[in-house]
């Protein structure tokens, strides 16, 4: 029977469908539950629901019980229905009644939504870092190959003369862009639900802002059906952020299995990196990047994954929500590995050498020609004219030597130092020594 039921049970069919995968994704969210009812338990003795004797109680069972999940001996009991009701479990049967006061003020709507928050707020963490990690890499190569000539294509045909630089440099630029996506999703994942309860609000003088600072968020949903509706709105915000990254993540890859094909053999990679082929000895694929070229592919999807699950909800809590764990907690796996795994092998990325000195590209610098005849006082559209009927004529031999753009974010003027700026500021606007300190604070006699 569960903890909330009253005399009768469920069939077992039903009870099956409706908990579906939540205990695999309950055993993540284990420690931010009993950190939430760490600062709800302090709450509740503030407002005098349970007393300092009950909650040194339930503070040193909690603290047992979070010291065992980060051991890896927490473990959802047969029977038990799922993290919030194993913790209550094992507080009752090693405490007594206590542990049965601390449901007190708090629906499981509120406990899951906290749950959530908080999961969501570590793992936004975890996304900062291999973000950071990529772009300070991306940077590097920019700086290595600025002067290192590349084709650049528009509709995938030859247009006019690029660098590894550039290139480079573009994609660390995007993810500090990305990074301003990520900021709102966490904006909104730092915000406390808790006291909401079932979307309603208590009847208990409960002190929100209380456990608003034990927990370390900046702000909290001051209304408590909004509180309830931030469920899957917060979500769908980090499903747009994700997508975006995923965007980013999906050109590179993208640009990558193309620049790795013979016909192009701009980059390589070491054989170790490489796969081969059964029956074709000659082979080194790329599937590390065709891999997450479409791993990429289905994370920008999430959003409208989330808004299919959303739509038509009416105001409060409806069980559709628990599937978004479903969709939000693996692509944020996918998402991390998929960083991870481009810095690697970015680390070992080898650039051809003097690929525009080949004739084939000189068609490239078609536009450099006509510059240098307008910077002579050719009127533009003459320029054109002159340099179209040499390459009709098939009588055009561009110095393919050199580039000269020196205007900002050019293949000479790459703003490195810009934009490594714009990936710093990106990175310190999320402030997690808040969390970080109330969860110090929380935990700190263990």
């Amino acid at each position: 029977m569960k903890l909330w039921q009253k005399t009768s049970t469920s069939k077992r069919e039903v009870e099956q469908f409706t908990v579906g995968n939540d205990p695999l994704f309950d055993i993540l969210l284990a420690p931010y539950d009993v950190l939430g009812s760490m600062a709800h338990a302090t709450m509740l003795c503030s407002i005098g629901l349970v007393s300092q004797k009950e909650n040194e109680l339930l503070q040193k069972g909690l603290k047992e019980i979070f010291e065992e999940i980060r051991a890896g001996k927490f473990e959802i009991e047969t029977g038990v229905e799922d993290v919030h009701s194993q913790v209550e479990v094992l507080l009752t049967r090693r405490y007594g009644e206590v542990g049965k006061k601390l449901h007190s003020g708090r629906s499981r709507n509120d406990q899951v939504l906290v749950d959530l928050k908080l999961f969501y707020r570590e793992e936004i963490r975890d996304l900062v870092r291999e973000i950071s990690a990529l772009g300070d890499r991306l940077l590097v190569l920019a700086e290595a190959h600025k002067g290192d000539l590349m084709p650049g294509y528009t509709h995938t045909q030859l247009a006019m003369p690029s660098s590894f630089g550039l290139w480079f440099a573009s994609f660390a630029e995007s993810l500090s862009e990305d990074l301003n996506l990520l900021q709102v999703a966490f904006e909104l994942s730092n915000k406390n639900p808790l006291g909401s309860a079932a979307g309603y609000g208590s009847s208990f003088p409960l002190n929100r802002t209380l456990t608003t600072k034990l927990l370390g968020f900046a702000d909290l949903h001051h209304n408590v059906i909004n509180a309830q509706n931030a469920r899957g709105k917060t979500e769908r915000t980090l499903g747009f952020a994700v997508a975006g990254l995923a965007g980013t993540l999906n050109k590179l890859s993208a640009d990558v299995c193309l620049f790795c094909n013979q016909h192009f053999s701009f980059i390589s990679f070491p054989d170790e990196l490489t796969t081969g082929s059964s029956i074709m000895p000659h082979k080194k694929n790329p599937d590390v990047f065709e891999l997450i070229r479409a791993k990429s592919n289905q994370l920008q999807g999430l959003p409208n994954s989330i808004n299919l699950m959303l739509t038509n909800l009416t105001t409060g809590y409806h069980r559709d929500l628990q599937l978004l764990k479903e969709a939000v907690f693996p692509a944020l796996t996918t998402l991390k590995s998929c960083l991870e795994m481009s810095r690697f092998m970015l680390e070992s990325i080898e650039i051809r050498k003097n690929i525009l000195k080949d004739p084939f590209y000189q068609h490239l610098f078609s536009v450099e020609s006509v510059n240098e005849l307008v910077l002579k006082g050719v009127p533009f559209r003459d320029a054109y004219k002159q340099i179209g009927a040499k390459i009709e004529s098939n009588d055009f031999s561009p110095n393919q030597e050199q580039v000269v753009h020196s205007h900002e974010g050019s293949i000479g003027n790459l703003c490195l130092e810009e934009i490594q700026f714009k990936l710093k500021q990106a990175e310190l606007n999320f402030d997690f020594s808040k969390m970080d300190q109330a969860f110090e604070d929380l935990l700190k006699s263990i």
